[in-house]
Order: structure tokens, then C-alpha cells, then sequence
């Protein structure tokens, strides 16, 4: 190989070094933002599921008055 050559592919391999350090990191941040997305879709469903139980509680007190 040539010195040109071997260059060439030292400054390559240099490259997909940093773009996999690049992904890693970017992988890394997207897992974590995903973990806070579950959070808080776990949280908004029990804030739903409490909120229709109150619904229900309130229509099923109405409708007992009614009688």
C-alpha cells in the first residue's frame, strides 16, 4: 500500500470512529428520552383511569337521586 493509500484509510476508519461515537451517544439520549416518554404516558393513564372513575362515581350518584 501506498502512503497516499494507507491515509485514506487511517482518515476513513478516523471517521466511522467518531460517526459511532456520534450514534452511540445520539442511541444513548434517545433510550432515555423514551424511558421519560413511558413515564409519562404511565402517568396520564392513571391520571385518566382516576378521572373516569370519578365520572362514574358522580354519574352513578345522579342517577341514585333520580330515583
Amino acid at each position: 500500500m501506498t502512503d497516499k493509500l494507507i491515509n485514506e484509510v487511517e482518515h476513513k476508519l478516523d471517521q466511522l470512529i467518531s460517526l459511532c461515537s456520534h450514534l452511540e451517544q445520539e442511541n444513548a439520549n434517545l433510550r432515555a428520552e423514551l424511558g421519560d416518554w413511558k413515564q409519562e404516558r404511565a402517568r396520564l393513564i392513571e391520571k385518566n383511569e382516576l378521572a373516569r372513575s370519578r365520572v362514574e362515581a358522580m354519574i352513578s350518584r345522579l342517577k341514585n337521586l333520580e330515583v
